[in-house]
């Protein structure tokens, strides 16, 4: 854990002192610049541990290692609520539209799985065991409804507003300030997820396990769900679908560290911030003076490494 947080600061010291014209240890004397790559880490901080700890609950509820914010259709319908109000809602009050609106649509699509896997996600635990592959199949399928609603949006919007919303979809931190209330978001989530660490490792050792020894399986299912699905909401507002964080930061670390909640949820969120930084710093110097999208550059990354863990496990 200390050599996470290590990691973590070094990155952090990296990506402030680095972008695109380079290195410069006295970035800290230009007061804009230091302004402008002090809020994209802060905040690459904070939605890098939300996806992160989202994807390690996620795959934990659903006992599947291929879980993530993506599979349910979550982030899928936080970016269709954020695109409709982008393109609905005056310039003036669009940032705080998508805000809203990635929260209302990650909410839409809660709703959807409730409602569509209900039985299997209430179901006592001595009549389903494993609830997981029934929602990752209606996670999948309302996760391709979203996609074909995003690709309808993009081709209606308007050619000025196009090549921003593509870029926000492939994953941008280009942010004015730094957003308070996801890092309450994260403190709330991140709180409850060790409160019930026990809870849930009891969880993770089987459900007729955990409810035998009095956790209330049907109740924990609920508040994980809700829970990753928040984090998810708060992250996709403000940064867009920034793919594989919640995929590969909680196999990297459960490899590590092995599967106590206790230790993998806080080394979970620790690695997804480093890991978002770095990915965004990397996006600001490797092809500099441009700067790519940075789900570019965490897919260009998590696809081998998960590649590479899958070799290894098999």
């Amino acid at each position: 854990m200390i050599a996470a947080v290590l990691i973590l600061l070094f990155i952090i010291f990296m990506g402030l002192v680095c972008g695109s014209a380079g290195c410069d240890i006295d970035v800290f004397t230009h007061e804009e610049i230091w302004q402008i790559r002090w809020v994209k880490v802060v905040m690459a901080c904070a939605i890098g541990a939300l996806l992160s700890l989202s994807g390690a609950l996620l795959q934990l509820l659903l006992r599947n290692p291929l879980a993530d914010p993506y599979t349910l259709g979550i982030s899928g319908g936080a970016a269709v609520g954020a695109l409709l109000s982008s393109f609905i809602l005056p310039l003036g009050v669009a940032a705080v539209g998508m805000q809203l609106g990635s929260i209302l649509g990650a909410v839409a699509s809660i709703l959807l799985l409730f409602i569509l896997a209900q039985r299997r996600l209430f179901a006592p635990p001595t009549v389903v065991e494993v609830p997981g592959i029934g929602l990752i199949l209606t996670g999948v399928m309302i996760a391709s409804g979203f996609g074909a609603i995003i690709s309808l949006l993009l081709a209606l919007a308007p050619d000025t507003e196009l090549r921003g919303a593509l870029f926000w979809l492939m994953g941008d931190l280009d942010v004015d300030s730094v957003s308070v209330w996801v890092w309450l978001v994260l403190a709330s989530v991140g709180g409850w997820s060790l409160w019930h660490a026990s809870q849930l490792n009891l969880l993770a050792h089987g459900e007729a396990t955990a409810h035998l020894l009095g956790v209330s399986v049907p109740r924990l299912r609920l508040q994980v769900l809700l829970f990753a699905s928040i984090a998810t909401a708060a992250a996709v507002s403000v940064a867009g679908a920034i793919g594989f964080l919640g995929l590969v930061v909680p196999h990297v670390c459960r490899l590590i560290l092995g599967n106590d909640q206790r230790r993998l949820l806080p080394a979970s969120m620790l690695l997804g911030a480093a890991s978002l930084v770095l990915a965004d710093l990397l996006a600001r110097t490797v092809v500099a003076p441009m700067q790519l999208p940075v789900g570019v550059v965490t897919a260009l990354i998590g696809v081998p490494v998960f590649l590479f863990i899958l070799s290894r496990r098999a």
